[in-house]
């Protein structure tokens, strides 16, 4: 519910904060007074578009602050946003600059203006000429239609859709599944061919790198078996015996020597023998090492030339597949998860065929206890709406549920729903938004809201909060009375604000807010103040043409108030 609202510097209004209470209140002023403003600021909270024309001249923003209760069933919703409802009240709000930019507050937080707008969507709606326009539309239709059928329904289609938008993308899946089996298959035997090729040479890790070193050690043998006797030589002296000259080995070995006595002379020595020991050691390890180094260079012409066939093939692998041969193998082992994955595709296109089939079933069965229970609602709302157009100076007109089948089953059911109407004996019921005129839409709109508060009576009062904008427009007399009525039956449940210009109407509200304005002659500005005693009664005297202090206007008004219940 709706307990107040402010409003700064948003058209004609400069600041005002106005009070609500539960059950009706209404909304009354001259022409041009500035009534719509209302309406216009709660448009504003529920994220209709703004500009910087909305803004009034002078001011650097439009501000509008909505304060609502009964919100726990937002609060989840408000907490995703990063708001916070506290005491179980929440505040809405919305900006807009001067230079056109807009900002949404949800329970504190600033938030997008459609997180605004879902939020307080849930909290109030507005009954204005776009809702009247929206009312002839085959998707409203069905909501009106779907709300009647209660929770029940509502929680099967819910269900229903859940398992729609399930069966579209395992549809979407089979579908691109199927249309790329050509090309699926033809990468499947790109892969094969490649993985064949290279189990036909099945290299191993690192191969190429090994072989490189290989073959470039077989190249080289005689030089390098000259620069191996080179170094034995110079270490151990002549490897053939031709030559007497001592190798380093032996030289060492005779400095070791010396040292060694020198150190049974002078302990000073004794370091110096130990490290010559030590390097001793390490040399002639040195000398054998390059010894067998030398042994073991042998030319090996066959080795050689198998190594360069080997190469060749590998050759082959990485000009293809990779640039080393480790990167080949890496091509090879993901190649095999994907021609697995694409294998399996044919699987699942077999998998996919049979849930859709069941599916098929499931939904063709929801839908179709969905269509039974709109039939039967259908029937029932129909009833009752007409009962309510006949109280609204529609006697004889005709309303009615038409549900024409779909094609296809759809994300709502297997139908499309359209409410037919007929005004008066004698005339075809047709589409609801080609044959009612604006007059008859707002009576045919208010007599669903009060059916369908009724069906929804379990809620607690007041919860939703319901705006009409010139529900009374094109009427007067009996059925302006009727339409105050039934705003105030519908008021029992849920809150009612009316903006309206007949006193049959607002004397049925049980509070009455005026605007009024004022201007010096160069700015205009536009207050709402609440009415009540002979302030109200003078309201109402005025709205009906006469004058608000003579004696025979405020006793009609009094009358009126009387007759409505409000005196």
């Amino acid at each position: 519910m709706l307990t107040d609202l402010r409003i700064e510097g948003l058209g004609v209004i400069a600041e005002s904060t106005i009070e609500f209470h539960p059950g009706m209140t209404a909304v009354t002023g001259e022409t041009g007074a500035g009534k719509t403003m209302v309406v216009s600021s709660l448009g504003l909270l529920m994220g209709t578009r703004a500009d910087s024309g909305v803004v009034r001249r002078g001011s650097r923003r439009a501000l509008v602050e909505g304060r609502f209760t009964n919100t726990e069933h937002v609060a989840a919703r408000v907490d995703e946003a990063g708001g916070s409802v506290e005491d179980d009240e929440l505040l809405l709000a919305r900006q807009v600059s001067s230079a056109g930019r807009s900002r949404a507050f949800i329970g504190g937080a600033q938030g997008p203006v459609a997180t605004l707008a879902d939020v307080a969507g849930e909290l109030a709606t507005i009954h204005g000429q776009s809702e009247q326009i929206r009312l002839g539309t085959s998707e409203r239709q069905r909501e009106v239609l779907d709300r009647f059928c209660g929770p029940v329904h509502a929680k099967a289609l819910t269900a229903y859709r859940a398992d729609f938008e399930r069966r579209h993308a395992l549809a979407a899946e089979l579908d691109e599944l199927v249309t790329r089996g050509q090309e699926r298959a033809r990468e499947q035997d790109l892969l094969r061919f490649g993985l064949e090729e290279i189990a036909a040479v099945d290299p191993q890790p690192g191969e190429d790198t090994a072989l490189d070193a290989e073959a470039s050690r077989l190249q080289a043998v005689d030089d390098l078996r000259r620069m191996a006797e080179t170094a034995a030589t110079n270490l151990s002296g002549s490897v053939d015996g031709f030559d007497d000259a001592p190798g380093a080995v032996g030289l060492f070995g005779q400095a070791r020597k010396a040292m060694e006595q020198a150190e049974g002379l002078d302990p000073a020595a004794a370091t110096i023998a130990q490290q010559l020991r030590e390097a001793g050691f390490l040399l002639q390890e040195a000398a054998a090492q390059v010894s067998g180094y030398l042994a073991d260079l042998d030319a090996d012409p066959l080795r050689l030339e198998a190594i360069a066939e080997r190469r060749s093939a590998l050759a082959g692998l990485t000009r293809k597949y990779g640039t080393t041969i480790d990167e080949v193998l890496d091509w090879s082992r993901s190649s095999a998860e994907r021609l697995t994955a694409l294998s399996g595709s044919e699987e699942r296109i077999d998998e996919l065929r049979g849930e859709l089939a069941l599916l098929d079933g499931s939904l063709a069965s929801q839908a179709g206890k969905l269509t039974a229970a709109r039939t039967a609602a259908g029937a029932r709302l129909s009833e009752a709406v007409q009962g309510e157009l006949a109280a609204l100076a529609m006697p004889h007109a005709r309303l009615g549920f038409d549900l024409k089948p779909l094609p296809h089953l759809s994300a709502h059911g297997a139908e499309q729903v359209q409410i037919t109407f007929a005004a008066n004996p004698g005339l075809a019921a047709a589409p609801l938004g080609k044959v009612a005129s604006g007059g008859e839409l707002s009576r045919v709109r208010l007599a669903l809201e009060v059916v369908l508060a009724d069906a929804d009576a379990g809620e607690a009062p007041g919860v939703h909060t319901c705006v009409f904008d010139e529900v009374d427009a094109g009427v007067g007399g009996a059925v302006a009375v009727e339409i105050g009525r039934r705003l105030a039956m519908l008021a029992k449940h849920c809150q009612v604000i009316v903006v309206t210009h007949l006193a049959q109407v607002a004397a049925f509200a049980d509070a009455h807010l005026v605007v009024s304005k004022s201007t010096n002659g160069e700015v205009t500005v536009s207050d709402l103040k609440q009415v009540t005693g002979e302030e109200r009664l003078a309201e109402l005297a005025r709205m009906m043409g006469g004058i608000g202090s003579s004696d025979s206007s405020l006793a009609h008004a009094r009358e009126l108030m009387e007759a409505a219940g409000q005196a």
